[in-house]
């Protein structure tokens, strides 16, 4: 039997118009430290973000969101903050802030498999 290990994820949303609090879910970041493994998985759907705000800025969304993987993933094309331990920036990426880019509280879980977990997780509350 293969064990459970402790990880922590995190819903990954656009916020076309902060002011009115309507979002649309386009990703999942988890972080598990004992697998080392820290990820973000993101599909957006330009229909549904165009129904909140006819004029949203997808250039400027897709940025955003390539900035968001690589210092998830700690890319160094994702600048300092991408330089930093697994952990220091999965609580960056997911701490409270009032921008156009936002996730949801952070919630733990157990899983054999981070991926997979990730995949599952990323499919139902994403795709």
């Amino acid at each position: 039997m293969s064990e459970r290990t402790l990880y922590e994820y995190a819903v990954v949303r656009v916020v076309p118009r902060v002011e009115r609090d309507e979002f649309i879910n386009v990703g999942v970041a988890l972080y598990c430290r004992k697998q080392r493994y820290a990820e973000v998985k993101i599909y957006v759907d330009e229909a549904k973000c165009k129904m909140l705000d006819s004029e949203i800025d997808l250039t400027l969304i897709a940025k955003h969101l390539d900035s968001f993987q690589r210092i998830c993933v700690g890319d160094k094309g994702g600048g300092k903050l991408a330089t930093l331990e697994q952990a220091e920036r999965f609580r960056w990426l997911t701490a409270k802030r009032s921008t156009i880019i936002q996730c949801s509280v952070v919630h733990p879980g157990l899983c054999v498999s981070a991926e997979q977990t990730h995949q599952e997780l990323f499919e139902k509350l994403v795709l």
